[in-house]
């Protein structure tokens, strides 16, 4: 299987949304949530599973729709369908873990407008039946979150000198701490080589 060829079964959709076709760095997508919630893991931590959450079920609802829902207004109702996961992942936050939600700020918000799940919704889900359509919608929501975290690990342990809030050895006492990582431009330079260090390794039968 190759980038852009339609997986038929579980597992193939599984490894499409995980490497082939991964949102973020095969296509670039979300690109503003990974640079604004990535500073610490935690943060990224509870992003990925809002969005990993909202994709999957936005996905199940568009497709379980999809016979009844009118072609042209399918757009207005799937941003409907999405705002209304994402409203009910905000006021969980808010109601108990206001400490994140102020955290994460506008970005849980945010989700609504974010391209990867609008655009598994229109181009998976509106015309696949359910459980392929959970799949896709489960796996690319892994795969973005597997490259936040990557990236959250890396700029937090350089930046600070630890994970999850915890002081790790040499990186909290010896390291000289590289404060720029959890800054902006960090962001972009950890960005920068992790796609370019995935982007590099390609299999076999994709080299060809």
């Amino acid at each position: 299987m190759t980038n852009g060829e339609q997986a038929k079964t579980t597992g193939g959709i599984m490894v499409q949304g995980l490497w082939y076709n991964n949102p973020v760095f095969r296509q670039i997508l979300g690109i503003c949530s990974t640079l604004a919630v990535t500073n610490v893991v935690m943060n990224t931590l509870v992003m990925c599973v809002s969005l990993t959450l909202v994709l999957t079920f936005s996905a199940l609802t568009v497709s379980a729709l999809r016979k009844v829902t009118p072609h042209s207004i399918r757009m207005m109702v799937q941003t409907l369908i999405i705002a209304f996961y994402v409203i009910i992942v905000d006021v969980i936050l808010k109601g108990y873990w206001p400490e994140m939600s102020e955290n994460l700020g506008p970005y849980v918000g945010l989700i609504i407008t974010n391209c990867i799940i609008m655009g598994r919704c229109e181009g998976f889900a509106r015309s696949n039946p359910i459980w392929p359509s959970i799949v896709d919608g489960f796996s690319n929501g892994v795969g973005y979150s597997m490259l936040l975290l990557v990236i959250a690990t890396s700029r937090e342990l350089l930046g600070m000198g630890s994970i999850l809030g915890y002081p790790m050895p040499y990186f909290s006492t010896i390291w000289d701490k590289w404060t720029i990582m959890v800054m902006p431009p960090g962001a972009f330079f950890a960005l920068a080589c992790t796609i370019w260090l995935c982007r590099s390794f390609k299999p076999r039968e994709e080299a060809k």
